[in-house]
């Protein structure tokens, strides 16, 4: 019996069926597993996301909905409502909202649980070296809830007692990191924040996109955007959908699914990995008082 089945059989008892070539499941008894998400970068999302729905509903041995929404806030809510069992949010809202969830697990990406914060620019400006040379220039930042792309640029200013809000001649939101580096390359903002493990997976699947942007600056490594539980998910379901995204790496089908989001594995983090973003959390706070 491979790990996939035993952990099929490990959830819940419920028995499911094909009902049709197209492959169809037909459950029993139990509320789907939902989960909720926000837009990711790749080009065929509808398909994966459908493909790793149904990889994770017969894993689990019950259906899966994933519910996706346009920004990090409204997944949070959705989680403070109990809408929710599961959801891959960002660093800075876990630490934020923390009493509304759980750490379930966190990706692998490049050997470690870590990513960082891109500065980017066109490719075509050669001089700018940090966020200081971009005064009264326009910036990109992707969700006010992210870390890479927000809090920590917004921290970088509120450090040298500067305002992103008149600090830069106008600034907006992309709601997607993938929109920052095409806002960036496009020259539709002078600079912008992103994801450095996005910035880096569309290096790889879109290099020339990419291309029309340059790197100034990384930020230190924090904990990468984890997978968290809600209070609506029950101890044995938190117990069989981590054991689900850990085990991913060991099969050839879960394998898939890490190549095509460009990670490692999944594994069981601490919440320590995230203790840098709480501190420039903590250190805003404390500035803005």
């Amino acid at each position: 019996m491979d790990r996939r089945e035993t952990l099929r059989r490990l959830g819940a008892g419920l028995a499911f069926s094909v009902t049709n070539p197209g492959g169809a499941f037909a459950f029993v008894a139990d509320e789907p597993v939902r989960v909720g998400l926000t837009p990711v970068f790749l080009d065929d999302q509808v398909s994966f996301l459908a493909a790793w729905r149904d990889y994770l509903a017969q894993s689990l041995g019950r259906p899966v909905e994933f519910m996706q929404r346009g920004s990090y806030r409204e997944v949070v809510e959705l989680l403070r409502q109990d809408k929710l069992h599961f959801a891959w949010v960002c660093g800075y809202p876990y630490v934020r909202a923390r009493r509304w969830m759980n750490l379930l697990a966190v990706p692998v990406y490049r050997g470690e649980p870590l990513y960082q914060s891109y500065l980017i620019v066109p490719d075509r400006d050669t001089t700018t070296g940090s966020i200081f040379d971009l005064r009264d220039r326009i910036f990109a930042f992707s969700d006010p809830d992210s870390n890479s792309g927000y809090l920590y640029p917004y921290f970088q200013l509120v450090e040298a007692q500067a305002s992103a809000a008149t600090f830069f001649r106008r600034s907006f939101f992309t709601y997607a990191h993938k929109k920052v580096v095409e806002a960036v390359g496009l020259g539709i903002a002078q600079g912008g924040a992103v994801d450095g493990y996005v910035w880096d997976t569309l290096a790889r699947t879109h290099p020339d996109l990419t291309a029309r942007t340059r790197i100034v600056a990384r930020s230190p490594k924090f904990g990468f955007p984890p997978f968290v539980a809600s209070r609506a998910a029950s101890p044995e379901l938190i117990r069989q959908m981590q054991e689900v995204l850990c085990a991913m790496h060991e099969d050839r089908a879960g394998a898939g699914f890490l190549a095509q989001l460009n990670l490692d594995r999944f594994e069981r983090g601490e919440p320590a990995l995230y203790e840098g973003i709480a501190a420039m959390v903590r250190r805003v706070g404390e500035l803005a008082d």
